[in-house]
């Protein structure tokens, strides 16, 4: 199982590591807004340190070579260590430049964002986007130690928070009813207490410590039971079908959102359809998509967006002779993989999403 090192001091833990690891050289990659944030409070002024520019826009082919090109040119040998310090674009591309580089350099992850913390820097997806498509390309492989801490969070805005939360939120679907409600509770207080006072914000950060720790237990056993994603661990794919999809295509249409934006969505979309073919039930349907509304919006799409959404679900790395595949939901906590619902109900779940 992958080691998680839970933190208030990074810098002091990832010397540990690094003592421990013992690399010729350690390598740091940050993008623009963590290279600002965090990185001053991880490493001293003489790090060997390549920063890309934040957003999603980077996790593409020509900044992976900027990267590989970086670690070539700075002497990065098979023995030196690579640490992403980041949210999930950091921690996707450099894992996917360190499973690559020398066929493999070790790498920690100190993922900075709420998203990166749950989801990205654990459980050894990495990749980049491709032809228009979220990770289209990339591979499985494990960080050495992810460093988890919870005072990095305090660097983010309200949007990026909410854009990790989403997939907290996906998780307690997955592990039953009770997480589920307290998840739900958060995301009730948390809408209610905006704006947020610098008080409020310090008492969110300790409720939320118990619930993150619990959110990536439960990926890490999803993981270590199926690590290459052949069976269970497609559950963790809920929402994420459609969420991918409205993720590109609002990309292409000039009107990006944050991944987290886009999976809360896409949750909503499987709960309807769970609900229309399973019996999921429509309480928890009514108060999930009224929650993520308030918090996150509606996606700017129209029913003229819809056959370009489908051309986009068709690349999905989880479909079968070209039939689209959905994780859904017949109760929280119970998991339906490789579901195939029909191109009528999917749009039906999208004029869900429209007008709910």
């Amino acid at each position: 199982m992958q080691e998680i090192n839970y933190t208030d001091h990074p810098s002091e833990t990832l010397s540990e590591i690094i003592n421990a690891i013992k690399p010729d050289k350690v390598f740091y990659l940050a993008d623009s807004n963590t290279a600002h944030h965090c990185l001053p409070h991880i490493v001293g002024p003489d790090a060997l340190c390549h920063v890309i520019r934040a957003g999603e826009a980077s996790k593409v082919w020509e900044t992976l070579v900027d990267v590989l090109q970086w670690l070539s040119v700075s002497g990065c040998t098979r023995h030196s260590l690579l640490v992403n310090v980041g949210g999930g674009v950091v921690t996707d591309l450099g894992g996917f430049a360190a499973g690559i580089f020398k066929r493999g350099i070790r790498f920690v992850n100190i993922p900075t964002s709420l998203l990166a913390m749950v989801d990205a820097s654990v459980g050894g997806k990495t990749g980049i986007d491709f032809n228009g498509c979220k990770n289209e390309v990339g591979c499985f492989v494990s960080a050495s130690r992810v460093i988890i801490a919870p005072v990095l969070l305090r660097t983010l805005d309200v949007q990026n928070f909410l854009s990790g939360y989403a997939e907290m939120l996906k998780h307690s679907l997955l592990i039953g009813a009770k997480n589920w409600e307290l998840h739900i509770k958060f995301l009730e207080d948390f809408h209610s207490a905006s704006p947020f006072s610098e008080d409020f914000m310090q008492e969110m950060l300790q409720t939320l410590q118990p619930l993150i720790q619990e959110s990536i237990a439960f990926k890490q056993r999803i993981v270590t039971e199926d690590p290459t994603e052949r069976g269970l661990r497609k559950c963790l794919n809920l929402g994420h079908t459609l969420g991918h999809a409205l993720e590109s295509l609002l990309l292409t249409k000039g009107t990006p959102v944050l991944h987290g934006y886009a999976v809360a969505w896409g949750l909503v979309a499987c709960l309807f359809i769970s609900a229309s073919s399973y019996g999921f039930s429509s309480d928890i349907l009514r108060i999930t998509a009224r929650n993520v509304m308030e918090n996150y919006g509606r996606p700017a799409i129209t029913c003229d967006d819809y056959d370009a959404i489908r051309r986009l679900l068709l690349h999905d790395k989880k479909n079968i002779s070209g039939q689209i595949r959905f994780t859904l939901l017949e109760e929280p906590g119970k998991m339906i993989l490789d579901a195939e619902p029909s191109v009528n109900l999917i749009n039906d779940a999208l004029d869900f999403l429209r007008e709910a």
